[in-house]
């Protein structure tokens, strides 16, 4: 059974001067299984943006279902929809978004702390997992000391330190340098390969390229996807930049 689940997903905006309506997505349907590393790309404009946000429900369509292991987010009341995204999702953002006034500690463990877990649970969880991903050192630091590698790999702590059924980022090596870049994408492969399912939004093909599968989107309806199978990263790699460039041409996939 999938663990994500999008069947028709609509949104359309309303401009807030002169009432004109834009179509940011058409009609997207496709599953995600447990364990998969998913990623999606398009064009500036093309909606991939407005998909992850509808897939963490920071928006609602206008019209569709997305569920994740079999609830339906999009009926889920406002008022609990922070808590679900808190015990549920996990995220990661192009420019970190963590707190200067806040240690690394603080920061990995807000999530936690929000929801109400034991300090016995935290220390537990922060423990195993600040050591799995190599930033145990950096606790006690704050981030405005850090650089923007470690920076990504304590917002990959905050991200899974609850646990989430899936984790959800956009554009997650934007705003690193190529070393950077290249301990982050491993770091993804290797939570992937512990059994966490993940989904990117990313304009750049290396980053795309360690996935195993990648959904194109363009004009708002998905154009395109293809599977890495056992290509190596290079291989699979220039399957992406071929596609891109039907993208862009304005040509048609191959089924």
């Amino acid at each position: 059974m999938p663990i994500l689940q999008v069947t028709d997903l609509k949104k359309i905006y309303t401009t807030r001067f002169g009432g004109q309506s834009v179509q940011a997505l058409s009609s997207v349907s496709f599953a995600v299984e447990p364990g998969e590393y998913v990623a999606v790309m398009g064009e500036s404009g093309s909606g991939k943006t407005t998909l992850l946000n509808l897939l963490a429900a920071l928006d609602r369509p206008t019209s569709g279902q997305v569920y994740l292991d079999g609830r339906n987010i999009v009926e889920i009341k406002e008022r609990d929809i922070a808590a679900f995204r808190r015990d549920n999702l996990g995220f990661m953002f192009q420019d970190f978004n963590l707190l200067d006034t806040f240690s690394v500690k603080d920061n990995i463990l807000l999530p936690l702390v929000l929801a109400g877990k034991s300090v016995r649970e935290m220390e537990s969880r922060l423990d195993i997992l600040t050591k799995r991903l190599g930033v145990w050192e950096l606790l006690h630091k704050f981030p405005y000391e850090l650089s923007g590698g470690q920076k990504q790999r304590v917002a990959v702590a905050r991200a899974l330190i609850t646990e989430p059924r899936i984790l959800l980022a956009d554009e997650p090596t934007g705003a690193l340098d190529s070393k950077s870049t290249d301990s982050l994408l491993r770091l993804f492969n290797q939570v992937n390969e512990e059994g966490q399912t993940i989904v990117v939004v990313t304009h750049s093909a290396k980053a795309a390229s360690h996935a195993k599968r990648v959904l194109f989107i363009r004009d708002g309806a998905l154009f395109h996807q293809i599977y890495k199978g056992l290509c190596s990263n290079e291989e699979f790699y220039q399957k992406i930049a071929d596609t891109l460039t039907l993208l862009a041409s304005g040509g048609e996939a191959e089924e």
